[in-house]
């Protein structure tokens, strides 16, 4: 299968590494894109996880749950990424049949040696 987060790879070899906790994205885009691949296969879990701790309060897994599994994720455009950001364009469809952009600033924060998804600027 290809890997949704669009990189041209087999998922076996791109994204599905990190899901399975093989390895750790060595990069903010690596994370970015296994983010996305997790919102498309609905790995919850994986979302969390990769979340920093310090924000995990505000992103409740049942609220990521909903919002994976009621939209159809359709593709990922990597704007830019350089140091500890990924300005990133996702397209997915709702559950409705309508199509959506959502684009996002988002800030990551290596800490014991694994990147983690801090926050994320929309008003760009």
């Amino acid at each position: 299968m290809e890997c949704p987060c669009c990189s041209g790879k087999d998922y076996s070899v791109c994204c599905e590494p990190f899901h399975l906790d093989e390895i750790n994205p060595s990069t903010p885009e690596l994370l970015m894109r296994s983010r996305y691949t997790a919102f498309a296969l609905n790995l919850t879990d994986y979302l969390v996880e990769t979340t920093h701790t310090s924000k995990r309060p505000y992103h409740q897994k049942s609220e990521i749950d909903q919002w994976s599994k009621q939209n159809t994720w359709l593709k990922l455009v990597i704007v830019k990424a350089w140091d500890n950001f990924v300005h990133f364009k996702a397209y997915y469809q709702d559950n409705l049949g309508d199509f959506y952009e959502h684009e996002e600033l988002s800030g990551f924060e290596k800490e014991g040696g694994k990147w983690y998804y801090v926050d994320g600027k929309f008003d760009l």
